[in-house]
């Protein structure tokens, strides 16, 4: 068996991509109102679909000769126990009616596809448009929680995608710079500083300013732009305060803990 229980296999190292599927799988949950078992058939089919990317990813870097031919079982025990459990779970959600979910998985083949081809050039890293358009599909997750709660499609769940795409892009941007900051010799000049900032302050400051529009008219609820707001001022904080230095996983914890206070205040703001 320690031929097959390979940690680095089964779980994907990149840590910061889980918030980009448990965030909006939360808040469609929440937003649903309802707790049943479809919506833990759902969790279990998610997390299958995300998590079998590492190994296969693994099994293209040995095909591509980047990995150890054996490093190929262990990819292939955890294709199949992945695949077998997210089977099972969509099977389950099928029988129960929620079939047409299965057409949100859909705009996840391409852009999956494509992140195998770049793995297989060696150029999957520092991809921030595939990022972006990946957590998009990654997002589906809150229209699809959201309407196994209500328990039909409803217009209010593609709201919570495009809310929630809107935050990971930006969140995606903005990790970016901090990542190029840490690079910087010695803090620049302040307005240097924004110059290269600015396209995260951009993001955010677009996010926070078209949901408080649409809750001033009263198409979404009116304290919605607040998590957007946290966003914004964290973004100019570490303008502000460039990670000269600072360890990628200081970045990452600090990016998670922004996360989560992201997704608390949209869970509590969604209903006020």
């Amino acid at each position: 068996m320690p031929k097959y229980i390979r940690r680095s296999i089964a779980i994907t190292n990149e840590h910061g991509s889980w918030v980009f599927l448990l965030s909006p799988l939360m808040i469609g949950l929440f937003a649903g109102g309802t707790f049943s078992p479809a919506a833990v058939y759902f969790i279990f089919a998610a997390l299958c679909a995300f998590l079998i990317r590492q190994p296969i990813t693994v099994a293209v870097k040995v095909y591509s000769g980047r990995r150890s031919p054996r490093d190929l079982p262990a990819a292939r025990f955890w294709i199949a126990i992945y695949g077998g459990i997210g089977l099972i779970a969509l099977l389950s959600l099928i029988l129960r009616g929620f079939g047409f979910l299965f057409y949100l998985a859909l705009p996840g083949v391409p852009v999956f596809a494509w992140h195998l081809y770049l793995v297989s050039k060696r150029s999957e890293r520092r991809q921030m448009g595939v990022e972006i358009v990946a957590s998009g599909v990654l997002a589906l997750a809150a229209p699809a929680s959201y309407w196994i709660g209500v328990g039909q499609p409803e217009i209010t769940g593609w709201w919570l995608w495009g809310l929630t795409w809107l935050q990971s892009a930006a969140s995606i941007v903005y990790a970016y710079l901090r990542l190029e900051q840490r690079q910087w010799e010695e803090r620049p000049s302040l307005r240097a500083r924004f110059r290269r900032g600015l396209r995260a302050i951009l993001y955010t400051g677009f996010n926070l300013t078209s949901v408080t529009i649409l809750a001033v008219l009263g198409i979404l609820p009116p304290w919605i732009f607040t998590p957007y707001l946290v966003q914004w001022l964290e973004t100019l904080w570490g303008t502000w305060n460039p990670a000269v230095g600072v360890k990628p996983a200081t970045i990452g914890f600090r990016q998670m803990g922004v996360s989560i206070i992201f997704t608390v205040m949209f869970i509590l703001t969604w209903e006020y």
